[in-house]
């Protein structure tokens, strides 16, 4: 696994881990946490049920969970009830047919600025295994609160799981604002001196929104986050 890709073996997996997969072309990424003998669980859309008509940005991240015209005859996804909010499923289900990723916690600002995309590692620490896996299960059973394409996602859930950091917002969505905010930067730039300072203004300004939207930033430099203990999620969620 180097510094520029996080794609692992299955073999290498541990329980606890947090995953993902590209989906669309690599345009966006699901996540979960594994949680041993080849399953996952993670936080889906499943198929398109929202009560409110989603916008056109919401359909196309809509619906991350995997599409089989029959049930998985391990995990028997596809013959629930339900296939959304937070769901176990295989690994093969969860991949549904994209490679293998291993997000990174704890990593410097060195490997965090050298990731050209969001939602891939970020500089919070992860908690140990053990605090990991009983929040994930316990939100399993008790839920997540609504799915939200740019404010509760898979991603947060995830990285929730990991640290008990509830996140503003997720490493891939903040990284679709902070790539529209540099293109704004980047006209600023090319007014100002051509080419050179258009891409000067662009790179500087996707990098530093990328480094302010990070769970880990913002919990230890800027402190507008804590942890929240995985029993008052739900209270939340309702307060919300």
């Amino acid at each position: 696994m180097g510094m520029l890709s996080n794609k692992i073996d299955q073999k290498q997996l541990k329980p606890g881990d947090h995953i993902y997969s590209w989906r669309q072309a690599y345009l966006y990424s699901h996540h979960g946490i594994y949680v041993g003998d080849g399953m996952v669980i993670n936080f889906t859309t499943g198929a398109v049920q929202q009560a409110e008509t989603p916008t056109i940005f919401e359909r196309f991240f809509t619906s991350s969970a995997p599409k089989f015209n029959t049930p998985c005859s391990r995990c028997c996804y596809g013959s629930r009830t339900r296939t959304d909010g937070v769901i176990k499923s295989c690994l093969d289900c969860f991949l549904s047919g994209g490679e293998l990723y291993l997000f990174q916690y704890g990593v410097s600002y060195t490997v965090f600025l050298a990731q050209v995309r969001g939602g891939t590692c970020t500089l919070a620490s992860s908690d140990p295994t053990e605090e990991v896996l009983r929040c994930t299960f316990y939100l399993l059973e008790n839920g997540f609160g609504g799915y939200n394409v740019l404010k509760n996602n898979c991603e947060d859930f995830a990285i929730y799981c990991k640290t008990g950091l509830l996140v503003p917002q997720s490493g891939q969505a903040a990284s679709y604002l902070a790539a529209a905010s540099s293109m704004a930067s980047s006209s600023s730039g090319f007014l100002m001196s051509g080419i050179f300072g258009m891409t000067f203004f662009g790179c500087g300004t996707y990098c530093i929104k990328r480094l302010v939207f990070d769970i880990g930033f913002r919990h230890e430099v800027i402190k507008d986050v804590t942890k929240v203990p995985v029993e008052k999620i739900l209270e939340m969620a309702r307060g919300n």
